[in-house]
């Protein structure tokens, strides 16, 4: 697969922060972007969480998976006072691990199989730091507990309702299967880097809907979201005005009821597969 601009020589910080940039720049349906902030979440706070991450992702190798991810949202709640990257920092934590001369499917295998009881105890508290919308309460492996010792089989409880959780059980499929590919099928086709974003964005959610909403609406209005998504992309390509017309539906119908529809982590996955193009 090809590099998202072949001739930059970007670091794995810079990768990881610009990879953030991009996915929040892109008017993706439902999502902040610089036309659309939300009542307390705006375009410059994820933009200044992007750039927070950096450090903490440059030092992804070189220190225990846990520690990059709550070094991470320590740094971001130094610029914001809500969660804006929690999903993101989950997903890009293990792949900027990865050492530079590795490919990144086979690298993210040696970094899961090394998870220890300390990156449980760390992610779990930089769960409870960034506070996530829809975070409740579960049987096993509750978050405001004891974190338990093998992190990996905490994710695997999670990975039937939440898809970040799932790429840590399924070897990161959806990112490297979907999210990645698709952006770079976009850029082949020659689309503006905003319709690749925005389209990718809508496959993601018609092919597995948001956990995100899911959390915060149920089950059914995450099918709904999905089918939604299925009508946009049936008719036609960016820029046809039939796409466009169901894509601006589409948007208000996520923005109703106070955002609670906000397709977030979908956009996690697109954030990762933005990071697999620039790191390539």
């Amino acid at each position: 697969m090809k590099r998202l601009f072949p001739s930059a020589n970007l670091s794995i910080g810079q990768c990881a922060s610009v990879a953030c940039v991009l996915e929040v720049s892109a008017p993706k349906v439902g999502n902040v972007h610089p036309g659309a902030d939300f009542e307390d979440l705006t375009y410059a706070h994820f933009v200044a969480s992007a750039v927070a991450i950096g450090p903490a992702m440059e030092a992804a190798a070189s220190q225990p998976l846990g520690r990059t991810v709550l070094d991470a949202i320590r740094a971001t709640r130094q610029v914001v006072q809500t969660n804006t990257n929690l999903g993101t920092v989950l997903l890009l934590a293990p792949l900027a691990a990865v050492a530079r001369h590795e490919r990144l499917a086979t690298g993210l295998g040696k970094v899961l199989a090394n998870l220890n009881a300390d990156d449980a105890r760390d992610v779990y508290a930089a769960i409870r730091w960034a506070h996530p919308g829809g975070l409740g309460h579960s049987e096993r492996f509750d978050v405001f507990g004891s974190p338990p010792p093998n992190l990996l089989e905490a994710m695997a409880t999670a990975a039937q309702y939440d898809l970040v959780a799932r790429q840590y059980v399924n070897g990161f499929r959806e990112v490297f299967d979907q999210a990645a590919p698709w952006l770079a099928e976009g850029i082949e086709a020659g689309w503006s880097l905003a319709d690749t974003i925005v389209h990718a964005h809508l496959r993601l959610i018609a092919a597995c809907g948001d956990s995100l909403i899911m959390r915060k609406c149920g089950a059914e209005l995450s099918r709904q979201a999905a089918r939604r998504a299925a009508e946009v992309l049936a008719a036609g390509p960016p820029g046809h005005p039939t796409y466009m017309g169901l894509l601006a539906e589409f948007d208000r119908w996520l923005r109703a009821d106070g955002h609670r529809r906000n397709p977030g982590t979908t956009a996690d996955l697109l954030a990762a597969g933005l990071f697999t193009l620039l790191r390539g």
